[in-house]
């Protein structure tokens, strides 16, 4: 039986996280952040711009259609183990699913993912805030995480429905765009090197804020 290691179309939903904003001392000041996440079981909801139980803190930056859901992979959050030297498990990047066997970070601006009885659509990547150097106890860790390339891939609700922990993802190969900018390649022209940003403006599927921000980055 084909498993997620030999089937490029075909991965699993390790965990669906989920949740609320919460106060958080800087040192400086309270802010409020949704970053931590926890793994809930059975199936979950999956409507409007949110899983349910889930949501965010400050929607001008997060939230929204185009960033209804967050998905990161387990082989890259085991990259991370290794060269952090401890544990960090599902939901660790504030992810709502957790997949394993599909490569997020690689995944192709306007590709769809089958999951449960949802349709979800590859957006944007995840361009880190000072929040997530919060979660990781490091001041440093934005940058760090920007230079890795593994920003994980935020999806669109294309069709609402139901999916839990164990769930194929099943990703369209047939219907992938044929342009090939993937997120990493959108996160590194934004965050690494801004030499990219031609490749990255070459796929329809761009959203027209991240557009213009790298408008104005090469100009």
């Amino acid at each position: 039986m084909d498993g997620p290691r030999d089937d490029p179309s075909r991965g699993r939903l390790v965990s669906v996280n989920v949740g609320t904003p919460r106060p958080i001392d800087t040192g400086s000041r309270i802010v409020e952040t949704a970053i931590w996440k926890d793994p809930v079981e059975g199936r979950v909801r999956v409507r409007g711009v949110n899983l349910d139980g889930d949501r965010q803190a400050d929607l001008t930056v997060h939230g929204g259609p185009n960033k209804a859901v967050y998905a990161y992979a387990i082989e890259e959050t085991r990259l991370w183990e290794g060269e952090l030297g401890r544990s960090l498990g599902a939901g660790a990047w504030g992810e709502n699913l957790t997949t394993e066997g599909v490569d997020v970070s690689g995944a192709v601006l306007g590709e769809r993912w089958r999951i449960g009885t949802t349709l979800l659509e590859v957006v944007q990547p995840r361009l880190p805030c000072f929040k997530l150097a919060l979660k990781m106890q490091d001041p440093g860790f934005v940058r760090r995480f920007a230079r890795a390339s593994r920003p994980g891939a935020y999806l669109k609700i294309v069709e609402e429905g139901e999916l839990g922990a164990g769930d194929a993802v099943v990703v369209d190969l047939a219907g992938r765009p044929d342009h090939g900018v993937d997120v990493r390649l959108v996160s590194d022209a934004m965050l690494v090197d801004h030499g990219l940003i031609p490749q990255a403006q070459a796929a329809p599927q761009l959203l027209d804020s991240l557009r213009e921000q790298m408008a104005q980055m090469s100009s």
